[in-house]
């Protein structure tokens, strides 16, 4: 059969893919530790989960508008006010299956033959294959773990050119946890100001802050507004990730035409789903903190176990939960008489020899790292980092 060409140019999910091997063993009664999955490992509060049984019971079950049901536009307008001090109204907001539908839907209204995305690297896997699927061309900025992996503003500056049709920031990052500070935000502001591209904020990790504070850089550069898409959903905070909602909120004649894209799409989120996206909303924040101080030890734990492994260097992340450890020196060792080379037979040898499930860096767009997520146990994560030190004995 004759696939589109499309689909040459784009990868299956790395995550997804590492997730369904090592799920697939520990079905099979393998003991994995996993550091793969970007999943909060806390269920959904039971508030949320009791909204939506609610307006199931009450016959809540048929079609929405394409972007999403009043209540809830309303609800997300009135988070960007008081958690953001960003003023939208609810025609300026898509609600989707997902911020990755958000964001996909953002790139197909968006982008023609050619045209340009720049993206820092590292970055989220997906973003250089949704470019690629609505036919733009990825444009990669290197960020340095000595900075903090936080971008050079002149390097941005560099690379806009008249094709440059947005600029993605993931702030906290997946995959490093890093948090662009104030002063790093504003220099982007003036690396795009007089450009006409759109800044793409995606603040999936907001609520999962460690250090300094959040901030989305409509807050220290209110000029660029209007020309700035916040992306942002329920997985991550509130530990929805398998209801599937997001959205996206900016200038209104974008979220029309992603929109049009949605409805030949998937038409609207699920209807109950969207009712317990407005009780996330307006509800409790008291599970987001028991959350954040768990992910705080945790880190503490994973960090410090990570540093004290021989070749491997590890900084703290400020945000989201994740660690991206520095692994380079493994790669120029040694496993079984062949040199393990790449993050990608690293991360191979140690689900299939050690039981460790964690992200090779190179689909981040940087090889010589890992990615580990410490939303498991702290029994898992001692577990882990035990069997990655049996491996790191076995180098030669």
């Amino acid at each position: 059969m004759q696939l589109a060409q499309r689909l040459k140019a784009i990868k299956p999910s790395p995550t997804l893919a590492l997730n369904a091997r090592a799920k697939a063993l520990a079905a099979k009664g393998v003991d994995i530790a996993g550091f793969a999955a970007g999943e909060p490992d806390f269920d959904t509060p039971e508030f949320i989960k009791e909204a939506a049984i609610d307006c199931l019971r009450a016959g809540f079950t048929k079609y929405t508008p394409t972007a999403g049901i009043p209540e809830l536009r309303e609800a997300i307008c009135a988070k960007l006010q008081r958690d953001n001090q960003l003023t939208y109204a609810p025609d300026q907001v898509l609600v989707s299956v997902g911020a990755k539908h958000s964001l996909y839907n953002l790139f197909q209204a968006l982008l023609n033959e050619g045209d340009e995305v720049i993206i820092l690297a590292p970055y989220w896997v997906s973003y250089p294959d949704m470019v690629l699927l609505a036919g733009g061309k990825p444009v990669i900025i290197e960020t340095r773990e000595e900075d903090g992996f936080a971008p050079d503003p002149e390097a941005i500056r560099r690379a806009l050119t008249p094709r440059t049709r947005a600029v993605i920031i993931n702030s906290p990052s997946n995959p490093s946890g890093a948090v662009l500070s104030r002063a790093v935000l504003e220099g982007i502001a003036a690396a795009v100001r007089g450009h006409d591209c759109l800044i793409v904020s995606d603040d999936i990790y907001e609520k999962l802050m460690y250090e300094g504070e959040f901030l989305n850089i409509g807050n220290v550069a209110p000029d660029l507004v209007p020309r700035l898409v916040v992306v942002n959903g329920m997985s991550k905070s509130y530990s929805m990730t398998g209801w599937r909602l997001g959205y996206a909120a900016g200038p209104k004649p974008l979220i029309a035409g992603m929109n049009m894209i949605q409805d030949q799409s998937t038409s609207n989120p699920t209807s109950m789903v969207q009712k317990g996206a407005v009780a996330a909303l307006k509800g409790p924040t008291d599970t987001i903190t028991t959350m954040v101080t768990e992910y705080r030890a945790r880190r503490e734990l994973i960090v410090s176990g990570l540093n004290a492994l021989q070749g491997v260097s590890c900084r703290y992340p400020d945000g989201a939960f994740y660690v991206f450890p520095n692994v380079k020196a493994l790669l120029e060792r040694s496993y079984k008489g062949q040199k393990v080379g790449s993050s990608q037979r690293l991360s191979d040898i140690l689900l299939e020899d050690f039981r460790v499930a964690v992200m090779p860096g190179a689909p981040f767009g940087a090889e010589g790292y890992l990615r580990m997520s410490f939303v498991t146990s702290r029994e898992v994560i001692q577990k882990g980092l035990a069997r990655i030190g049996e491996l790191i004995a076995a180098l030669s």
